[in-house]
């Protein structure tokens, strides 16, 4: 296995061939790890239900909470797409893997997704932060959704203003007559 990175590093390739070899290597080591995937299989078979009752019963949480964002929310906000991408754009924003939530916010803004739906949904998630316990297990993920479908919530007893509509932007000045 070693030796294919040596040839690579003393052999100068340009564009494709690089790629191609590169996909090879990981080919190569994809289908050696595969066979070990396989050997171990039958040992597996035995937890495979438990494993798929969850798998099912998250499938089912995640078409629910689509379905619910849909009914709640009129445009693009309330499509799956938007609404994976976005609730994902927003727990990265709040755990500080900007990076990530920049890449992703890429692919948000491409489906054709409201950038304000995130910035109102982060807004939320802010005022409620003393509420996240990241002791307890989808705390985050439970209000995030929430702040999705309804990013003017507020919590009880809150001390944060009620939220404003985004100012108007500045009227351009008259050009002057000649």
């Amino acid at each position: 296995m070693g030796h294919h990175f040596a040839v690579l590093k003393t052999m100068p390739f340009r564009g494709a061939t690089m790629s191609a070899l590169l996909l090879a290597a990981t080919l190569g080591l994809a289908s050696a790890a595969s066979a070990q995937t396989n050997e171990k299989g039958q040992d597996q078979s035995k937890a495979a239900p438990a494993a798929t009752a969850q798998d099912n019963r998250e499938a089912q949480k995640r078409t629910d909470e689509f379905a619910e964002a849909a009914k709640a929310i009129n445009g693009p906000a309330g499509n799956p797409e938007c609404v994976w991408l976005g609730r994902r754009v927003v727990n990265l924003m709040w755990r500080d893997d900007l990076d990530t939530a920049f890449r992703h916010l890429d692919l948000y803004d491409r489906f054709g997704c409201p950038g304000g739906h995130v910035q109102a949904t982060f807004r939320c998630l802010v005022r409620f932060g003393a509420t996240i316990d990241n002791k307890i297990p989808d705390t985050l993920n439970t209000r995030i959704q929430a702040c999705w479908i309804n990013p003017s919530a507020q919590p009880q007893n809150s001390n944060f203003p009620p939220p404003t509509p985004p100012a108007a932007p500045p009227a351009k000045p008259a050009a002057p007559a000649k």
